[in-house]
């Protein structure tokens, strides 16, 4: 190299800030893919709809094939019991807040979803099915107070803010629903409704305890 000869600069390089890292799915409030968390809980909530379209062409005839508590033959009806409706204004009722609270039960990924509707589903059914009163006992009323007691639960397990500054708004506009969980109107499987609730806290912890032993430890050197 020539010392007399001229002097070119190096070309300054381009820095290229971080990427900041994602929200642990555990602790969002918003869906991580927002339209397909919608295709699934409007595909959902539309299914009961259309199995209570056959159940009225049958003449409410699936109304019997609900959970029928301490009936070992019946047991399987645990399987398919939030699916059926006593009628149109019972699954109405439901529909609603069904979209809502499933929908933003979704955060975590429709796998975590899936995974806290089977834990309800399961808990309702099987807490009803041993302890519930004479009946069939239908409805996803079961599945509605899992996901309402998930969301109010679950930003504690997690210590996430967001997720309890969300509960608060869920209880101020669903709070008062929780009163179904006590013996009240009859007819009403207030026990479905109980065993739901306990399945979305029993949901939110396992959530929770996952999400912290899945988590990168932090060694020190």
């Amino acid at each position: 190299m020539d010392p007399t000869g001229p002097f070119t600069p190096p070309t300054p390089r381009s820095v290229v800030a971080a990427p900041k890292p994602a929200k642990p799915l555990s602790k969002r409030v918003v869906p991580p893919r927002p339209v397909l968390s919608a295709v699934v809980v409007l595909g959902f909530v539309g299914l009961l709809y259309v199995v209570e379209v056959v159940d009225t062409a049958l003449g409410g005839r699936l109304d019997d094939d609900g959970v029928i508590p301490r009936d070992f033959g019946e047991w399987d009806n645990i399987l398919w019991f939030p699916l059926l409706h006593g009628d149109w204004t019972h699954l109405t009722g439901n529909a609603v807040p069904l979209l809502v609270l499933g929908y933003l039960a979704t955060s975590g990924g429709i796998k975590q979803f899936l995974q806290i509707t089977a834990v309800i589903w399961l808990t309702s059914g099987l807490g009803v099915w041993v302890f519930g009163s004479p009946g069939s006992h239908i409805g996803a009323s079961g599945l509605v107070f899992g996901f309402l007691v998930f969301l109010l639960v679950r930003g504690v397990f997690a210590r996430s803010v967001l997720q309890i500054a969300l509960a608060v708004v869920v209880f101020a506009i669903y709070g008062a629903a929780l009163w179904g969980v006590l013996p009240g109107q009859p007819g009403i499987s207030w026990e479905g409704h109980l065993f739901g609730a306990l399945g979305g806290v029993l949901a939110a912890w396992g959530v929770a305890r996952d999400a912290r032993r899945n988590a990168p430890a932090t060694l020190g050197a």
